[in-house]
């Protein structure tokens, strides 16, 4: 039987002949050094030694290439599998530049990895929300409310008809907003609200802190009745949030702040098609993507491939696809709609918006009520202006949030 392996594709540049850089590389990142030492025999390397699979020249000094690993080498790690696909290679002095643009991991490592506990129909059942995006928001502004104010807000995104509320990342356990008095104010309004309306509103409570802070923060959570958490997945680590999933009994909500220090440089980045591959082994159920016409440097294509990306199957085994919610947030409003849905194709996914819904001239409620008309719209294919011109809300909200 053939031993599994780790596949990673690169785009580089490099002064060197394609294929000579390409063997740098694998040679860093498995067997070799800058020399041969006589402990590399050709049997190690034969065995251990990481695989060029294809080079393919794209420029004059850019090319793409795809190296493979046996899974020997490190085993299902996922801490071990990033010291070897991310590793010492933007050290090299031999690149000017390298991007990681995709991982393709064997099976063995879902007999290791919990992987969404939840994921799309786990959120659309907590949500109770089908056929239609989850409409979402953040409690703002960000830090500066009291439990109590932050229990006013909810309250009032509630009653508008919201189905999803996070914290901002920002905001998890300060002295003038503690965590547990938050989350019991919240929590309050939640349950009543449910208790009126049969509709209980998705609560991402932000628990990032020391993993033994998560843990009693996330039983705190689940003693309440919540339904999910919310983690800053780069200030955890792979290891916390992995920690976290074998403990967790509600949906984990990953937010990806810091990405842009991994991603935006064209140079010497990772594709977050290839990294949130991590994070859905990991255990998050829901991931943030960014969002069509953002405020943020994200263009588009690459906002819509990682969306794409959460909703396919990592392994071809039945049910353990590790598929995950993808959140579009970051300045949307109702004008986002139709370009996201032409672009995706399906309405699964998370549509935050903070500004969006808050700022609607009419309020809460009719903000959120204008992001139903404009998704509405979007899936029959009706122009936004058109369908503005029987729904109010989406009329204040296309005039309020110009493009």
């Amino acid at each position: 039987m053939m031993e599994p392996r780790i596949r990673a594709r690169y785009r580089m540049e490099t002064p060197l002949p394609a294929e000579q850089a390409a063997e740098v590389i694998a040679g860093e990142q498995s067997t070799g050094t800058f020399t041969r030492i006589p402990g590399e025999t050709d049997e190690l390397r034969e065995r251990h030694g990481a695989r060029v699979e294809s080079v393919t020249q794209t420029g004059a000094s850019a090319s793409e290439v795809e190296l493979s690993w046996p899974l020997s080498n490190m085993g299902p790690s996922l801490p071990n599998l990033l010291a070897t696909v991310a590793g010492n290679l933007w050290e090299l002095k031999q690149f000017t530049a390298l991007r990681l643009l995709d991982l393709e991991l064997p099976p063995p490592f879902l007999d290791r990895y919990c992987g969404p506990q939840f994921g799309v129909a786990g959120t659309r059942s907590l949500c109770g929300v089908y056929g239609r995006p989850v409409i979402g928001t953040i409690i703002k502004p960000s830090v500066g409310l009291t439990p109590e104010a932050t229990a006013e807000i909810v309250a009032k995104l509630v009653e508008g008809g919201i189905d999803f509320i996070k914290d901002d990342e920002l905001q998890c356990d300060g002295p003038h907003c503690p965590f547990e008095e938050r989350l019991k104010a919240v929590m309050r309004v939640i349950h009543d609200h449910a208790a009126r309306t049969g509709k209980r509103v998705m609560y991402a409570a932000n628990i990032t802190g020391e993993l033994d802070e998560m843990l009693r923060r996330h039983d705190a959570v689940a003693s309440y009745g919540g339904t999910c958490v919310m983690v800053s997945i780069h200030s955890i680590g792979v290891p916390g949030l992995a920690a976290l999933r074998r403990h967790c009994a509600v949906a984990i909500h990953g937010h990806r702040n810091g990405w842009g220090l991994l991603g935006r440089s064209r140079d010497i980045a990772v594709s977050f098609v290839a990294w949130q591959k991590i994070w859905r082994l990991a255990g998050v159920d829901q991931i943030h993507c960014n969002g069509i016409a953002n405020k943020f440097w994200e263009p588009d294509e690459s906002v819509i491939a990682s969306a794409r990306e959460c909703l396919k199957p990592m392994f071809d085994v039945p049910g353990k696809g590790c598929e995950v919610m993808p959140v579009l947030a970051s300045g949307q409003t109702a004008r986002q709609a139709p370009a996201t849905y032409a672009a995706l194709g399906v309405t699964d996914l998370l549509f935050a918006a903070g500004g969006g819904i808050m700022a609607h001239p009419d309020g809460i409620a009719a903000g959120v009520r204008s992001l139903h008309q404009a998704w509405q719209a979007a899936v029959d294919n009706v122009p936004l202006e058109t369908y503005a011109g029987t729904h109010s809300e989406l009329r204040a909200a296309l005039d309020r949030f110009k493009p």
